[in-house]
């Protein structure tokens, strides 16, 4: 039975609120970090890990919680996630050691997976009618792209408040007011025939990241040692099996087939790399604002707002934008604005650097919108109709995969200049600042080792970026995607 009009928006609205949380959780720490780093003494992997292991868990399980959806219903695992997401946040926001903190954050990574595929799949039900749900689709990716650019300030604005466990808190009224109107507004949606989950390619792929990761971090915090290398090579293993298994079984959690298609390549790449620079950007600029230029958290938090506006509205008016100058041509230019921006951060210095971030971010943002927009479009145009389903759900695993490795790879590689750079006296900015006695050239030093890794961190970011614009441009000139397309329904339906 279809949805009434007015049933459907408030239905589109209540799915909203846990489609928002999902995002601003993968950034809303990012401002938080300095407050951590004070109450629980992390190591530097364990800060990296704090940040990422969200977007991990989202991103490695994403695809999984897709089908176990389709076999038990979207309904039921929205509830099912939510009041997990919720329980998690409480937990993290009175986490009492970095350990118990990861633990938590992996908690509701888990449970955001469950929840950004079942919420796509339930507008399906709400809107029937094709230009309806290409307007609410609309209107969800835009409410995810602008989690991920408001929770820096949302978080600003508690941090000057309250303790740094109420960036999570806020969490709870949400899911609380999900869990009470979701039974009575959304419909249940289950596929007709279901795929069997294949377990092992879940457990390899998620246990590949997570050593690969570590050895990564690892190496990065504190040099090369026979633990973090074995655990690379494990990894690397699992993840060369997890793909020979991917071409081998009759459901694949990962259709690799889809990448023969070099445009779709090109998609999941834009759809992954901006991510990845967005997030790690944003975590150093948030510690680069209050331990470098001594910013208060609440000025920090308005310093960001000029971008996350841009990003915004962006993420708002790209699709108007894509249908006059065409979606090939909108994502050539995310490449090229990102680049631009992420230049701009290189002016920044130990004394002052404020208004070359707000340039950067705010320039960077337009390229980041654009490809938030547009990634997914592109990625399901550029395959068949039937396949439209994996290429989505590939498109939103590229997105949080970047969030999760973007602060991975980066931001290891951040502390890896500081490493070498610093005065070797504490793993990261915030606990050589914190060490008693420290002597003012030392702290000098640390801030100008941080600068010089967030300078790297920029200027590689900026370099892979101009290469994909560069091999997006040939790409897409030789197979456009710019011929309109039926609106696809979302994965799962």
């Amino acid at each position: 039975m279809n949805a009434s009009p007015v049933r459907a928006w408030l239905g589109l609205l209540v799915v909203l609120g846990p489609v928002l949380l999902v995002a601003m959780d993968g950034s809303v720490l990012f401002l938080a970090m300095p407050a951590i780093t004070g109450a629980l003494s992390p190591s530097a992997d364990q800060t990296l890990w704090i940040l990422d292991s969200y977007g991990f868990a989202v991103g490695s399980l994403l695809i999984a919680f897709g089908t176990i959806g389709d076999r038990y219903g979207r309904k039921r695992l929205l509830l099912i996630g939510a009041a997990m997401f919720g329980l998690g946040s409480v937990g993290a926001a009175f986490a009492t050691s970095p350990e118990s903190l990861i633990a938590f954050r992996v908690l509701m990574g888990v449970a955001g997976a469950t929840l950004l595929p079942s919420a796509l799949a339930v507008l399906g039900t709400l809107f029937t009618d094709p230009r309806r749900r290409a307007q609410a689709i609309g209107i969800f990716a835009a409410t995810f792209a602008a989690g991920f650019a408001i929770g820096p300030i949302v978080a600003g604005q508690l941090l000057s408040r309250f303790w740094w466990g109420s960036v999570l808190l806020i969490n709870v009224p949400v899911v609380l007011l999900f869990l009470m109107f979701a039974p009575i507004l959304l419909e249940e949606v289950r596929a007709t025939v279901s795929a069997r989950i294949d377990v092992a390619s879940v457990a390899t792929s998620a246990a590949g990241l997570l050593l690969a990761m570590y050895a990564v971090k690892h190496t990065a915090a504190e040099g090369i040692s026979p633990s973090a290398t074995g655990a690379g090579l494990v990894g690397a293993v699992l993840l060369g099996w997890f793909g020979r298994r991917q071409g081998r079984i009759t459901n694949p959690l990962i259709d690799f087939a889809l990448f023969r298609n070099r445009v779709f390549t090109v998609a999941i790449v834009t759809g992954f790399l901006p991510l990845a620079a967005w997030s790690a950007t944003a975590y150093l600029g948030g510690i680069y604002l209050q331990s470098v230029l001594d910013r208060t958290v609440t000025d920090a938090a308005l310093l960001a707002v000029p971008g996350a506006v841009v990003l915004t509205v962006t993420a708002v008016v790209t699709p108007a934008i894509a249908a006059r100058i065409g979606r090939s041509a909108a994502l050539v230019t995310a490449h090229f604005t990102i680049v631009a921006g992420l230049l701009l951060l290189l002016p920044t210095g130990t004394t002052a650097g404020a208004g070359w971030y707000i340039a950067a971010t705010a320039v960077a943002g337009i390229g980041y919108g654009i490809s938030f927009s547009v990634v997914a479009d592109i990625a399901v145009a550029a395959v068949p109709p039937e396949r439209a389903g994996s290429a989505a759900a590939l498109a939103e695993t590229g997105n949080e995969l970047g969030n999760a490795l973007g602060i991975a790879l980066f931001g290891s590689l951040a502390a890896l200049v500081f490493r070498i750079g610093g005065p070797d006296l504490a793993p990261t900015l915030g606990a050589t600042l914190d060490l008693p006695g420290l002597f003012p050239a030392a702290a000098a030093d640390a801030r100008s080792a941080f600068v010089d890794g967030l300078h790297v961190v920029a200027a590689a970011a900026a370099v892979l970026h101009a290469l994909l614009g560069l091999v997006a441009l040939r790409v897409l000139r030789s197979r456009p995607v710019d011929v309109e397309v039926a609106q696809p329904a979302p994965a799962g339906l």
